[in-house]
């Protein structure tokens, strides 16, 4: 009875690893839903402290350079977005694991930036900060300056270089 208690068990585990791991590059990311939404709070509800951030930079990460804040935070796109948007695609759950990377006044900065920066309205008044027309967000998973745990999460979310085009995918 404990052997095949102990299997079952066992396939379990496995069916659900492959079903509820995110791709990603390098490390481990928490799962998110297959929507590429994943779970979490509602519009703006994410704890980044780097989702206020209004100046951008360049970084060398394990997946070379890449946009990030101030902070060092990575600047993620989402495939879902369309380049030119003027509303993020990223609403309600989305926002939990991706907070927007959000203008505190005008136009955001950029140090080595050669893309366009502007920004689009968000639902609640702000102003999320876009590179080369694409919404620009960070990840919840990323815990330290040149993280890039959302890289490839569910083969729609990807880091940025200066230009703003995505890197890999």
């Amino acid at each position: 009875m404990r052997r095949t208690w102990a299997i079952g068990a066992l396939a379990l585990g496995l069916l659900l690893a492959g079903c509820s791991s995110p791709a990603t590059t390098g490390s481990s990311a928490p799962p998110a839903s297959s929507d590429g939404y994943g779970g979490g709070g509602g519009y703006g509800s994410g704890t980044s402290s780097t989702a206020a951030s209004t100046s951008l930079k360049v970084a060398k990460t394990s997946l070379g350079e890449v946009v990030v804040t101030s902070a060092g935070m990575t600047a993620y796109m989402f495939d879902k977005d369309t380049q030119g948007t003027q509303a993020s695609a990223c609403t309600g759950a989305c926002v939990g694991l991706w907070p927007p990377i959000l203008a505190t006044g005008g136009t955001p900065q950029g140090d080595g930036i050669t893309g366009t920066l502007g920004t689009i309205p968000t639902p609640d008044g702000k102003k999320q900060v876009t590179l080369d027309g694409w919404p620009l967000y960070t990840y919840s998973g990323d815990a330290a300056a040149g993280d890039v745990k959302g890289q490839g999460v569910q083969g729609i979310w990807w880091v940025v270089d200066a230009t703003g085009a995505k890197i890999g995918g």
